[in-house]
């Protein structure tokens, strides 16, 4: 006998092997010991939950010979011709490549004039039926609506909105839903044993979780890794390089030396994983599969059900170390880097460059904080150095007088450092890229009403330059705080200051302590050029 896949061989053959749908089950079992059996069901879901092995089931259970029953006994004749698919009375279309409204016609309305030859019924079972075209549906609209009574329709979908509403009303609706990790965990055990194989715990829960609730695709993915396995045995790393993913423990390692900004850790991990041959988007699926289960286990979601301990012990304490707010912020980053590296042409070095960045930038914090109106510093404090930023010269600042009891409030005048920061500020509320892209930017000149300014990466310089409508946004930004007559320039990688005057701008510690360190990864070797 020719090879049977594993999708093929362990499909339900009674309503007790069908797991994870125990709501569809209970409802039919009822409906055919009750004698209350509809002319129509529709069954939808996600692929692979069991939809096609359901609706043979009921075929069974109504056509059996010692039927209609609850539970087919899939020994008579007829079950089992069904489950070889030979019998004459259940007749199965595919209709994604049978969707005409000829097909329909000479397959289904004219043969339902007719009774079955063998069975008590004649069953119908049309699968994937939201790719049926309009006219087709229009064809099967009247016999659905009203149709012999010997007469059965069985409908499967993944794509429940694409069936028409005239053919839902005239249906009785079953939702399938995706499967548990613990539900899928105990069939591959079953399988593997029933396979003759071992398997570590930890390859089958790999497994499960990317079969994201999928039955076939769980039993698809064991097939490979049996055909893989050396001397009968299935092993975490196996199911890893079979998959193209990177093991959790080396996500984690990446995570954590992002949390810590520790930026030589970061690029020796990347290329730890590029020497494994696996590709950069791979990578970014790990990272957020191992981001998704870190969530669920900072957060306590599910915890009690877990079939491994062991593991979600591990999760909580990567999840405590990483802390709540560095999941969220990281989730989300990393899901747009994954949207964004389908359209990169060297996504590995593109990949290194954004975990890094993303590894420094302080996104939710704005570009720094604005040194408008700084907070008093205690006498005794020393004070940081100023960052030095070439800009328009100004009268030399008056000597304050004493402070009195109540000292009045004073509005500190507008500086091109802080409309610039203002204008950044504006933007970042209007986009979450473009504020990614502004985040390490400083203002090096004032010259003429030409606002100039650096970028420390080519990249980010590249991406607002090449997009005429974002340097309108920016331009329009910079005026309404600067002044109608004011523009902007961008550069990146060297200061051009052609102004002889410079004004001194005290950022914060935190800002210092984040330009210092910018410039140490970006430009260690590198010293500014002298100003004129």
């Amino acid at each position: 006998m020719a090879y049977l896949s594993l999708y093929r061989k362990y499909r339900s053959q009674t309503f007790g092997d069908l797991i994870g749908q125990d709501h569809v089950v209970r409802t039919l079992q009822n409906a055919i010991s009750s004698g209350r059996i509809a002319h129509s069901y529709l069954f939808t879901g996600p692929r692979g939950t069991g939809k096609t092995s359901t609706a043979r089931l009921l075929a069974k259970a109504l056509c059996c010979e010692h039927g209609p029953t609850p539970e087919p006994d899939n020994t008579c004749a007829i079950c089992q011709d069904i489950t070889t698919g030979s019998c004459i009375d259940v007749l199965e279309m595919d209709a994604a490549s049978e969707s005409g409204v000829d097909d329909i016609r000479e397959k289904i309305v004219e043969v339902a004039e007719y009774r079955p030859m063998v069975c008590r019924y004649k069953v119908f079972i049309i699968d994937e039926v939201h790719d049926l075209s309009s006219k087709a549906f229009d064809a099967l609209l009247k016999t659905i609506e009203e149709p012999p009574e010997h007469i059965i329709f069985i409908l499967a979908t993944t794509e429940y909105n694409k069936v028409p509403p005239t053919i839902r009303s005239r249906c009785q609706k079953f939702e399938f839903h995706r499967a548990s990790m613990s539900d899928l965990v105990s069939r591959l055990n079953y399988v593997v044993e029933a396979e003759g194989v071992t398997a570590e715990p930890q390859a089958i829960s790999a497994i499960s979780r990317m079969a994201d609730g999928g039955y076939r695709d769980a039993l698809t993915l064991i097939e490979q890794a049996i055909l893989t396995s050396e001397n009968g045995k299935i092993t975490l790393q196996q199911v890893y390089d079979q998959l193209g993913l990177v093991s959790e423990d080396v996500v984690d390692s990446l995570l954590l030396a992002m949390r810590e900004v520790d930026v030589p850790r970061i690029m020796d991990v990347l290329s730890q994983v590029a020497r494994l041959g696996r590709d950069p988007r791979a990578i970014l699926e790990s990272m957020l599969y191992r981001l998704a289960d870190l969530t669920r286990a900072a957060y306590q979601v599910g915890a009690d059900d877990a079939p491994d301990a062991a593991r979600e012990a591990s999760l909580h304490e990567t999840a405590v170390r990483l802390g709540k707010d560095t999941i969220l912020r990281l989730r989300g980053d990393i899901a747009e880097a994954h949207k964004v590296i389908r359209d990169i042409s060297l996504p590995r070095l593109w990949l290194e460059s954004e975990l890094v960045r993303l590894a420094l930038g302080k996104r939710e914090r704005g570009p720094s904080i604005e040194p408008d109106a700084p907070a008093p510093k205690p006498a005794a404090q020393k004070p940081t150095p100023p960052v030095v930023v070439a800009a328009e010269a100004r009268p030399p600042a008056v000597e304050p007088e004493p402070a009195s009891a109540v000292a009045p409030e004073v509005v500190a005048p507008a500086t091109p450092v802080s409309a610039w920061l203002q204008a950044v500020k504006d933007l970042s509320k209007m986009s979450k890229t473009l504020s990614m892209k502004l985040v390490a930017t400083r203002l090096v000149e004032v010259a003429d009403q030409t606002h100039t300014v650096e970028f420390e990466l080519q990249t980010e310089y590249e991406w607002v330059t090449e997009k005429p409508k974002v340097m309108s946004a920016i331009r329009d930004a910079v005026r309404s705080h600067a002044g109608p007559e004011a523009d902007v320039k961008f550069t990146y990688a060297r200061r051009e200051v052609g102004s002889s005057e410079s004004v001194a701008v005290e950022l914060p510690a935190e800002g210092q302590r984040l330009e210092q360190l910018v410039r140490e990864v970006f430009a260690p070797n590198e010293t500014p050029p002298p100003t004129e």
